[in-house]
């Protein structure tokens, strides 16, 4: 156990714990109690012993405010220019150092079937829907970060998609803004996001620095913080969710996030995963496939460089049967960056039928460059068909031989390769706005054209090779 400064907790949210309705202010407690007494995890934690989180343990990050000050949404204001995706995400709900702004999102329009708010608010309005699963699904004895976040979380988002709804048309964007604005800051975001039976749903969820107030360039990184975020996605029978999330954070800041999916018999969920940002990040993504016939597809982009650092750990839980899952990470490390990827395939006794896939395909562009990749099943059932693989190497020299024999020169050819790499796994994003962000940004990164695509796009579910 690693006790940490009470300084690292996030205040409660404004007002007095009084306020709150009973159910949550039991929540809170039972997180808090947790939290204290599982500290945060050491070097002889299996599950973290990769990731080095002393700048977090020994930092004094200070609670964010309760309230968004002038200052903050100025540069948020100016930060929306950067990461707003415009008329491509019809809703959008912007999240300042942890606190929605009503000013900066655009929700008053919202289809039929969608409710789509702060979840603060929400639970202030009495909405049942909330304590019916608020924490449910992403408990809090998985993790202590996830504890520390159920006890200090200020706000969040809240979106609930009705039974039928056909929702996929209308890309819904949660971008969380932190600016870093008067101290070392740590914020609490607590996503809830629940597809009733036949619902379709298109979420993005976008994590950035506001630029600081003497930037001249809109997305200019903010300096060092913190986010500890929670996201909860529950999908009822039938249901399908496409999910984007985009770590873009300063490259002075550390990322820590959970999201947890449980879903029902015949539901969907496709999730794309890309880290950019961000000095020190861990992702957890764990998926319950607990009805049959549910499918997950998991895929995962990770562009390092400099002395950045990101660890994945996955979990796809087969508990029913006739339920396949498609797993395939891309990590692109130049630098002396490094990464960890740790995926596992858990198949229950009764899953049977079960076909499950895991690749993992790691790409070092420095002698410096490190990865670490452990990919794993655990398989309880007998008649099912689960593979994983992993490799890691640098840059094929035959392809590189081969573009230079039509004229290229070595670093464009190397780019190229680089850029071909990594957009395996974004042609494979169904949201043009996302896929196209991030290929403009790994062209920019090489040298590329800005106008580069990958014109030949994949199913978002076709089977990693």
């Amino acid at each position: 156990m690693i006790t940490t400064p009470l300084s690292t907790r996030s205040a409660p949210p404004e007002g007095t714990a009084s306020d709150l309705p009973a159910w949550e202010r039991s929540m809170r407690r039972e997180a808090r109690e947790r939290f204290d007494a599982v500290g945060f995890p050491g070097p002889r934690d299996e599950e973290w012993r990769h990731t080095q989180l002393n700048p977090i343990i020994r930092g004094t990050f200070a609670p964010a405010p309760a309230t968004i000050c002038v200052a903050a949404l100025d540069r948020a204001r100016r930060a929306l220019q950067a990461w707003s995706l415009g008329a491509e995400a019809p809703t959008e709900l912007v999240f300042v150092d942890g606190i929605f702004s009503a000013a900066l999102s655009r929700a008053s329009e919202l289809p039929e079937g969608l409710s789509a708010g702060a979840i603060r608010a929400a639970i202030a309005a009495g909405d049942r829907r909330i304590e019916a699963h608020l924490s449910r699904h992403a408990r809090i004895q998985t993790s202590p970060f996830v504890a520390l976040n159920t006890a200090g979380f200020t706000d969040g988002a809240f979106i609930h998609a009705a039974a039928g709804a056909d929702l996929s048309d209308h890309p819904i964007h949660l971008l969380f803004l932190s600016t870093a604005e008067s101290a070392v800051a740590v914020t609490h975001p607590r996503s809830l996001l629940i597809a009733e039976a036949g619902a379709k749903l298109t979420i993005i969820e976008t994590y950035a620095g506001a630029p600081p107030a003497d930037a001249t360039q809109p997305g200019s990184p903010a300096g060092e913080y913190w986010t500890n975020a929670v996201t909860e996605m529950v999908l009822g029978r039938d249901a399908q969710v496409d999910h984007c999330k985009m770590q873009q954070e300063s490259l002075q800041a550390y990322h820590v996030a959970w999201m947890q999916a449980d879903l029902d018999a015949g539901a969907d969920l496709v999730s794309h995963s890309t880290t950019l940002g961000g000095r020190i990040t861990r992702n957890d993504l764990r998926v319950l496939l607990d009805g049959e016939n549910a499918h997950a597809t998991l895929n995962g982009l990770v562009l390092l460089s400099g002395e950045q650092h990101c660890d994945n750990h996955t979990l796809l839980h087969h508990e029913k049967a006739h339920c396949p899952s498609h797993e395939l990470y891309k990590h692109v490390l130049d630098g002396k960056s490094t990464a960890v990827f740790r995926g596992k395939i858990f198949v229950q006794k009764d899953a049977q039928k079960t076909d499950s896939k895991q690749t993992s395909k790691s790409l070092l562009l420095s002698d410096d460059a490190y990865m670490n990749s452990q990919p794993a099943l655990e398989i309880y059932a007998d008649d099912v068909k689960c593979t994983h693989g992993s490799t890691i190497g640098p840059v094929d020299d035959d392809m590189v031989f081969y573009l230079r024999t039509r004229g290229m020169g070595l670093d464009a050819a190397r780019h190229l390769l680089t850029y071909a790499f990594a957009a395996d796994i974004t042609r494979r994003i169904r949201v043009a706005a996302v896929r196209n962000r991030i290929e403009d940004y790994m062209a920019a990164q090489h040298g590329l054209p800005q106008d580069l695509r990958i014109t030949d796009l994949g199913s978002h579910d076709e089977r990693a090779r």
